[in-house]
């Protein structure tokens, strides 16, 4: 709940317009996930048309960045219906997502999501165009008693069960260890690298090498301009999930030149 005014976001956007001009990112991908009420603001700054512009209004074209996609930051697990409050896959792709972040460490701790449900939004998800990016990860009690590997084991095959291989390289899976978000803390380059050789496993076994290659593997904890060479290209990560640093266009795209260099 960040950007709370349209004054804010609009500052946030001008600011971040200006840090990417003349950025190198090469192959890199920005991933946007504003909260849902500045998604439409968020695509109309990108040059992305949402709803057709009226010859009377039409101006000078906007901007149009194509490295950056714009993301929901949750979804739920139905097309439509009496759900207040909720958002779903068909009104996120309506307004120009082409992601949307599932089973969050926040979603799952604060609004107490289990797998199953989680998975149903995942498929909901996918069904409906957006990629989902599945978030995964273990407590620091899970992690003290030695659970980091099974817990992570659950989560990605209970999160992805019926997925079909074709579907499956569409998903983006982030290990976020929920000890370390927004503690400083993060994980040694190895332990990283273990999680990640552990998922790559699990996703072998459930579709197959040649679609479980095609799934982009990435870290989400504390990662800042110092840590992003531990905590992603050293342990061999595809890329980050930002939290705090994303508030700060400078250093959200300081952290995305670091990992373009290793491309």
């Amino acid at each position: 709940m960040n950007l709370l005014s349209p004054l804010e976001r609009e500052k946030y956007l001008e600011i971040f317009s200006s840090e990417l001009k003349g950025k190198k990112l090469n192959n890199s991908e920005i991933i946007l996930c504003p909260p849902f009420v500045h998604i439409e603001a968020f695509n109309k700054w990108k040059g992305k048309k949402i709803y057709p512009v009226k010859s009377s209004e039409a101006g000078s074209p906007v901007a149009k960045f194509d490295r950056v996609k714009i993301g929901g930051q949750d979804v739920f697990s139905e097309n439509k219906g009496s759900f207040t409050g909720e958002i779903s896959p068909p009104m996120l792709k309506g307004l120009g997502c082409d992601y949307v972040i599932v089973g969050h460490s926040e979603r799952r701790r604060y609004f107490a999501e289990k797998n199953e449900e989680i998975n149903l939004k995942l498929m909901l998800a996918l069904k409906g165009g957006l990629l989902p990016i599945l978030c995964v990860g273990e407590t620091k009690i899970e992690k003290e008693n030695h659970h980091t590997l099974s817990v992570i084991s659950s989560q990605v095959k209970e999160g992805l069960f019926k997925i079909g291989r074709v579907k499956a390289e569409q998903i983006v899976i982030a290990y976020e260890p929920v000890w370390s978000v927004g503690t400083d803390e993060v994980p040694t380059a190895n332990e990283i690298m273990e999680a990640r050789v552990l998922i790559k496993k699990i996703l072998v076994g459930m579709f197959g090498k040649k679609y479980a290659e095609k799934v982009r593997i990435v870290y989400g904890g504390s990662v800042n301009s110092k840590t992003v060479q531990q905590v992603c290209v050293d342990p061999g990560m595809d890329g980050v999930l930002i939290g705090r640093e994303s508030l700060v266009p400078y250093e959200f795209l300081k952290i995305a030149e670091i990992i373009s260099k290793q491309i």
